[in-house]
């Protein structure tokens, strides 16, 4: 076959890929090698800025290695072919600089205009702030006096150990999944306020085109408009640590009138649970109870650093086998766990975990795993601690 031959048959293949589109040519594979179609106008618009300049990208770059190809299979030195002597050309430098600078407008102009929207805000029907921890997130509802903790769901959590004799595969949604998804109204404007209590970290959630890093003692805002009811996954999208792969975010969005039953089901269990925490800080408590809840606990908020045997890891977080901390003064460790320890890992559990949890997990330390301390924490105990 010749090479004009050849020529001919590539640029026949390349103008069909061209006019069939993505959607053709890699039919089955869209969500996977290019952005996903977001369920928001914002983010439907910015898929349409990345297929704008991809086609730009696409044409430019067939015109110009078209041309480079043909130059050297057509007009090389073995052919008889005598360079042109000229030594500039204004009519070209005209038309390589005005063709990139009609592109570039062409770009920018939807590009700004998308970026305004974008950063735009204002007017939010509902706000929320997200704060990243190792490894979780913090959700608080600035309007409706609602606030949790949102972490990896138990499920994932347990088939993801070493041995656990879990196939992953059988669990729903592995590693995308949550026990405490945030909960929004649809076709409502949410502001995400996005900051981090130790490092930094970042709330992304590709479906409704949102990525904001959250870094301490800063507070980035960002938003979405979600125009279909459904669950949206995303994950942290900044390298925090350890388990940075096992901190994913779910957004549930709901009809209007669900969201509101939610927002109010949602006040009365934080009203139930104030009053439970203030009830149960006056009680004392038996040591098995203390025990079997301090494990609960201590699986669910300790386990992803120090492990379910309490064995750590060496060199990145210590062991709480006959540790001197575990065995030593109860106040000590009951401090440590409620304020932290600054420049670590250890988070400050005071204003995560009730007073009774606190006992319980610190309880469940000092005489899980041989330790056999004997010592009973009550809830008192960490009430007079902070």
């Amino acid at each position: 076959m010749s090479a004009r031959k050849t020529i001919r048959n590539l640029g026949i293949v390349l103008l069909a890929a061209l006019m069939l589109g993505p959607g053709t040519t890699l039919a089955g594979y869209g969500d996977v090698l290019n952005m996903p179609q977001s369920v928001t106008e914002i983010g439907r618009e910015i898929y349409g800025l990345h297929m704008l300049v991809f086609w730009i990208v696409t044409i430019v770059g067939i015109g110009v290695f078209g041309v480079m190809i043909y130059s050297i299979i057509y007009h090389r030195k073995s052919k008889g072919v005598t360079p042109a002597s000229f030594h500039e050309s204004t009519t070209v430098e005209i038309i390589w600089t005005t063709i990139p600078f009609i592109i570039l407008i062409a770009i920018a102009v939807p590009a700004t205009k998308t970026l305004l929207a974008y950063e735009d805000s204002s007017n939010a029907d509902v706000t929320i702030k997200a704060t990243g921890w190792q490894w979780k997130w913090e959700y608080e509802y600035l309007d409706e006096g609602i606030q949790f903790f949102s972490k990896l769901d138990a499920e994932s959590e347990k088939a993801r150990e070493r041995n656990s004799g879990i196939d992953p595969r059988s669990v729903p949604d592995y590693l995308v999944n949550v026990d405490n998804p945030i909960v929004v109204p649809v076709n409502k404007k949410v502001r995400i306020l996005t900051t981090a209590a130790d490092v930094i970290h970042a709330w992304w959630v590709p479906d409704l085109a949102v990525k904001r890093d959250a870094i301490p003692g800063f507070i980035n805002e960002s938003w979405f408009m979600a125009e279909e009811v459904g669950v949206y996954r995303g994950q942290c999208a900044e390298l925090c640590g350890k388990d940075h792969g096992f901190m994913p975010i779910v957004v549930d969005v709901r009809s209007e009138a669900d969201y509101k039953k939610w927002v109010v089901a949602s006040q009365a269990k934080a009203k139930a649970a104030k009053a439970e925490a203030m009830a149960a800080a006056g009680k004392t408590y038996k040591l098995d109870k203390l025990m079997a809840d301090g494990e609960k606990v201590y699986n669910a908020s300790c386990a992803a650093c120090h492990q379910p045997t309490g064995q750590g890891i060496p060199g990145v977080f210590p062991s709480l086998i006959k540790s001197p901390l575990i065995t030593g003064d109860k106040l000590g460790h009951i401090k440590i766990v409620v304020n932290g320890t600054p420049g670590t890992a250890m988070q400050a559990f005071g204003g995560q975990l009730s007073a009774y949890d606190i006992a319980a997990v610190v309880t469940y330390e000092r005489n899980a795993w041989g330790n056999d301390s004997g010592d009973v924490i009550q809830p008192s105990d960490i009430q007079s601690a902070k």
